[in-house]
C-alpha cells in the first residue's frame, strides 16, 4: 500500500474514533463511526485475494446495519424528546436499538457471526486493528449510556458472548478465528460488569488491548496462523514461541497472569452487588475459553511434530523481523498482577 494513503487511511480511522468518544451529538457520533467504517475497509483488503474481498464485505455490511439501527434510535430519540444530546436518551425503544447497535459493532453475541468470519480472511496486522482500536468508539458510547441501558439486556448478551466465546473456539486450529472468539468471550465479560461498575468495564479494557497486541505481535513476528505452524516455530524463535504461549494463558485468565487480574475483579464487583449465580456461571463458562489455550499450548510445546532435518536447521538462519516495543508489551501482558493494589481506587 502506498504510504501516503495508508497515512490518510490511519489518520481519518483515528480521527473517526476520536470523533465518537469526544461527541456527546448523536449526528456526530454517528459521523465518526462511519469515518471509521469506511477507513478500515482499505486495510481489510491490503492482500488483494477473494477472501479478503468477502470479509471486507461481511464487515461492511453488518457495521452499515449497525449504523443504521444507531441513526434510527437516535431519530426515534429526537421525536421523542427533541434533543440530539447523548444524555437525553430516555426512550425505552431507542435504548434498546441503540444497544443493539453497539453489540452488533462490537461483535456480541447474538451477532457475533462476522467476527470469526472476517477475521479469517484479513491479514494478522489488520486483525489486530479491528479486534483492538475499533473496539474503542463502541464500549465508550456503552460507558456514556450506561446508567440507562437494560440491565437484563446486557447480562443476557454478556452471558451467551461468554459461552459462545468459549465453545466456538474448543475445536479452532486457525489461530485467527480463536484470537476471534477470545475477542467475543472478553467483550462479554466487559458488558456484564458494565451495569455494576462502569469503571471496571474501562479497567478490563485496558489490559485486555495490551495483551490482544502482544499476541498478534508475536504471532506476526512467527508468521504463524495455524496450530501447526506455530508448533514449528520452536526450531526458530523458541523463546518467542514459549511468550506466545504464556500470553495465551494470560489471556485465558490464569493466575498469575495479568489476564487473571480483571477477571478477579469482576467478579468481586458481582460478589458485592449479590450476583453470586452470575458470577459463578460466568467463570464456569470461562474454564472453556482457558481450555482452548490450554490445549494451543499442549500441541505446540509439550507435542513433537514431525520435522524434517531442513526445518530443524532454520534456527541458524538471521531472523530479520525486529520490533521494538515487544519487550514491554510482552511484561505488561504476563506480569502486571503485583500492580493490582492500584485498582484499591476503583473501590
Amino acid at each position: 500500500m502506498n504510504p501516503m494513503t495508508f497515512t490518510l487511511i490511519i489518520i481519518t480511522m483515528m480521527l473517526g474514533t476520536t470523533l465518537v468518544m469526544t461527541s456527546s451529538h448523536w449526528f456526530l457520533i454517528w459521523v465518526g463511526f462511519e469515518m471509521n467504517m469506511l477507513a478500515i475497509i482499505p486495510l481489510l483488503t491490503k492482500q488483494h485475494n477473494p477472501r479478503s474481498t468477502e470479509a471486507a464485505t461481511k464487515y461492511f455490511l453488518t457495521q452499515a446495519t449497525a449504523s443504521m439501527l444507531l441513526m434510527m434510535a437516535a431519530i426515534i430519540n429526537l421525536l421523542y424528546t427533541g434533543h440530539w444530546s447523548i444524555l437525553k436518551l430516555i426512550n425505552p425503544a431507542a435504548t434498546t436499538m441503540m444497544t443493539m447497535a453497539l453489540a452488533m459493532k462490537l461483535g456480541l453475541s447474538p451477532f457475533h457471526f462476522w467476527v470469526p468470519e472476517v477475521m479469517q480472511g484479513i491479514p494478522l496486522s489488520s486483525g489486530l486493528i479491528l479486534l483492538t482500536w475499533q473496539k474503542l468508539a463502541p464500549l465508550s458510547i456503552l460507558y456514556m449510556i450506561s446508567p440507562i441501558t437494560n440491565p437484563e439486556l446486557l447480562t443476557t448478551m454478556a452471558l451467551m458472548s461468554i459461552a459462545i466465546g468459549g465453545w466456538g473456539g474448543l475445536n479452532q486450529t486457525q489461530l485467527r478465528k480463536i484470537m476471534a472468539y477470545s475477542s467475543i468471550a472478553h467483550m462479554g465479560w466487559m458488558i456484564s460488569v458494565l451495569t455494576y461498575n462502569p469503571t471496571m468495564m474501562l479497567l478490563n479494557l485496558f489490559i485486555y488491548i495490551p495483551m490482544t497486541i502482544t499476541a498478534f505481535l508475536l504471532l506476526m513476528m512467527t508468521s504463524s496462523t495455524t496450530t501447526t505452524s506455530l508448533s514449528h516455530s520452536w526450531n526458530k524463535l523458541p523463546l518467542i514461541t514459549a511468550s506466545i504461549l504464556i500470553t495465551m494463558l494470560s489471556l485465558g485468565g490464569l493466575p498469575p497472569f495479568t489476564g487473571f487480574l480483571p477477571k478477579w475483579l469482576i467478579i468481586q464487583e458481582m460478589a458485592k452487588n449479590n450476583s453470586i449465580i452470575l458470577s459463578t456461571v460466568i467463570t464456569m463458562l470461562a474454564l472453556l475459553s482457558l481450555y482452548f489455550y490450554t490445549r494451543i499450548t499442549y500441541t505446540t510445546s509439550l507435542t513433537m511434530f514431525p520435522t524434517s532435518n531442513n526445518l530443524k536447521t532454520t534456527w541458524q538462519f538471521k531472523y530479520l523481523k525486529q520490533m521494538m516495543c515487544l519487550p514491554p508489551m510482552i511484561i505488561i501482558s504476563t506480569l502486571f498482577l503485583p500492580m493490582s493494589p492500584i485498582t484499591s481506587i476503583l473501590e
